[in-house]
């Protein structure tokens, strides 16, 4: 059984997909959704597990943001890189990065890229960011640095979205701190939920003692594929565990989704008709709940 909203990943391709999509998605469009929240919105996206679609989520839901109309910035705080380069920036080109800001306190307008898609923003990680953690442990009020950074322009746009690395290091815990909500990209396989409640605990420890207004706001389950019943099942216990937390949209694993980074777009510029595109258009009207753009 395929549940709501889910884009099928079946041999009939992008023409199955499309229906169930766009229905999602106009559905999703025609009333507010629980994941609903004031302008401007800085969002978290994090997992400390690597391979769960947070770079590919922060990447493409940023597009799709920014296609709605909203200034979205991504910031990219994992030293891979891959949501930088996934937006088409060359990390051997820049001037100054995500390390300069959080290290050398540069202020962020110095660093952003304009990318691609209208709208949307980058700033910019480079490999020097692998060993912030390191340098950040003797730094004053090194949890903070990057809210700091932030505040400066965080009225310049409507979304923030901070993509952070596999860890619950420094770096996360300045996405976090620096964060007003926090989504969880879930994958739809076995080991789905395992250390999701370290990271929950994290959050909790975040909003104690550094950010009380931080909230885990959404989870969005990633890497569905219809082919088999354990991605029923995750769904289904993921589903029963959070209730209104998780995200109707879901994102299926496909080639095209997995293609578009290596060609430096996001996946409604490199394949705008796929499911994959489908699902994030989705899931970005989801999001926002149709909520209308700040003027000015």
């Amino acid at each position: 059984m395929t549940p709501p909203n889910a884009v099928v990943d079946d041999q009939a391709g992008d023409t199955a997909g499309s229906g169930v999509g766009t229905a999602a998605a106009s559905e999703t469009a025609a009333t507010p959704t629980p994941f609903q929240r004031p302008l401007p919105r800085t969002i978290a996206i994090a997992n400390q597990k690597g391979g769960v679609g947070k770079t590919t989520t922060a990447v493409n839901l940023g597009a799709c943001l920014a296609e709605l109309g909203y200034r979205t910035l991504v910031v990219d705080l994992d030293p891979q890189g891959n949501a930088t380069t996934g937006l088409g920036i060359n990390i051997r080109d820049l001037q100054a990065s995500m390390y300069d800001v959080i290290l050398n306190d540069l202020p962020i307008e110095d660093c952003i890229e304009a990318t691609a898609v209208r709208n949307l923003f980058c700033a910019p990680a480079a490999l020097d960011l692998a060993g912030a953690e390191i340098e950040l442990v003797p730094a004053f009020s090194r949890e903070m640095r990057l809210r700091r950074a932030l505040d400066s322009v965080r009225d310049d746009y409507d979304y923030v979205l901070i993509d952070c690395p596999p860890s619950l290091g420094l770096l996360t815990v300045n996405g976090l701190a620096a964060a007003s909500e926090v989504l969880v990209p879930i994958q739809c396989e076995y080991y789905a939920l395992e250390g999701l409640g370290q990271l929950l605990r994290n959050v909790q420890l975040v909003q104690r003692n550094l950010n009380p207004r931080l909230e885990l706001s959404a989870m969005v389950l990633v890497m569905y594929d219809a082919r088999t019943k354990l991605a029923d099942q995750v769904v289904q216990e993921v589903r029963d565990h959070f209730g209104e937390k998780v995200c109707n949209s879901i994102v299926p694993r496909t080639v095209r989704l997995s293609e578009a980074p290596s060609f430096g777009q996001p996946i409604i510029t490199f394949d705008p008709t796929s499911r994959g595109s489908i699902a994030y258009r989705s899931l970005a009207l989801e999001v926002s709940g149709g909520a209308a753009q700040r003027a000015g």
